[in-house]
């Protein structure tokens, strides 16, 4: 059996508007695990809603670990965990892909599973139902994905340096299975073509450090104008977008966060004002700034207990 093992798993920020159940990105909050092998599961979890993330019944990792190690004809390795969780719960921020990434990089390890990288990404994929925020989470950066069955096609590319983020979240969360009941079974040509477009432009506003794309290839109307209704952020937050200090505006996932792109760090303080102006009708949120994380958990998992350099955390504003 192998000895413990330390991961670092980034939150991600998925569809960044027109790459629906397709783009995402890494970002600089964490879930930070070390495990090791025991006589008897247990959690000591500290960080974002730490109690949450400590029970041991229906825990999305345990029960996750256990089902990846039982259906590889493994025994299941109970557990002594440590973790620290820096990703908001139940927000769109990645917070169940990085829990599956987690819990089938865990099986691996403790199971001496022979698995390569794209292994470990397709179950992780396979898991959680779609590509986008497992392959960020493992990979880091942006990311593009396709999956065909259980094959995931992903391409990343490093996000730019001097690009921040601004996660804005409310209150109270919203389950990804009410955000996706919301959808309808059909679309227009139209809406269709407007997405396609969009998303052509997205990848590349990422890759060539192209914000000034932004504010068109970030629009969407495949999903965010059927989960506003339960997103009330969303609405005034758009009419933000492609403005002063503000690239681009979407949902953070599924919602209810609203992830906001800036193309340097001096638009901050600025951007963060207009938000809560924009806002002031509403339950006062928790805005959230971070850079965009180049590292996925791979490399953690590859690098095992090796020492890793520290990156910047979000911090409140």
């Amino acid at each position: 059996m192998s000895g413990s093992i330390r991961l670092r798993l980034p939150a991600t920020s998925a569809n960044l508007g027109s790459g629906f159940d397709t783009a995402a990105i890494a970002l600089c909050m964490h879930l930070e695990i070390e495990a090791a092998a025991s006589d008897r599961f247990s959690i000591e979890a500290t960080g974002r809603d730490g109690t949450r993330c400590s029970q041991l019944e229906n825990n999305l990792i345990l029960e996750t670990y256990k089902r990846v190690s039982q259906d590889n004809g493994k025994s299941v390795v109970p557990l002594a965990i440590k973790m620290r969780n820096g990703i908001p719960l139940g927000m769109g921020c990645g917070s169940s892909a990085a829990g599956i990434v987690a819990a089938v990089a865990l099986a691996v390890h403790f199971g001496d599973l022979d698995w390569s990288s794209t292994q470990i990404l397709e179950e992780a994929c396979a898991i959680e139902g779609h590509p986008d925020n497992a392959a960020a989470c493992w990979l880091g950066g942006f990311v593009a994905t396709a999956s065909e069955g259980r094959r995931v096609h992903a391409v990343r590319v490093a996000p730019p340096l001097g690009w921040r983020a601004i996660l804005v979240l409310p209150q109270n969360p919203l389950a990804t299975t009410e955000a996706r009941a919301l959808l309808p079974d059909r679309y227009s040509r139209a809406d269709a073509i407007a997405n396609i477009q969009a998303a052509s432009l997205l990848g590349l506003a990422f890759a060539q450090g192209r914000p000034d794309l932004l504010g068109i290839a970030m629009k969407d109307r495949i999903h965010q104008p059927y989960r506003a209704a339960v997103c009330p952020m969303l609405p005034p937050l758009l009419t933000l977008a492609d403005t002063a200090e503000i690239c681009g505006v979407a949902l953070s996932g599924s919602g209810p966060a609203v992830l906001v792109v800036l193309d340097r760090e001096a638009s901050i303080e600025h951007a963060s004002q207009r938000i809560r102006a924009a806002l002031r009708a509403l339950p006062a949120p928790e805005l959230l700034v971070c850079r965009f994380e180049p590292s996925g958990a791979h490399e953690s998992f590859t690098m095992r207990n090796a020492d890793r350099p520290q990156v910047d955390v979000a911090k409140s504003v």
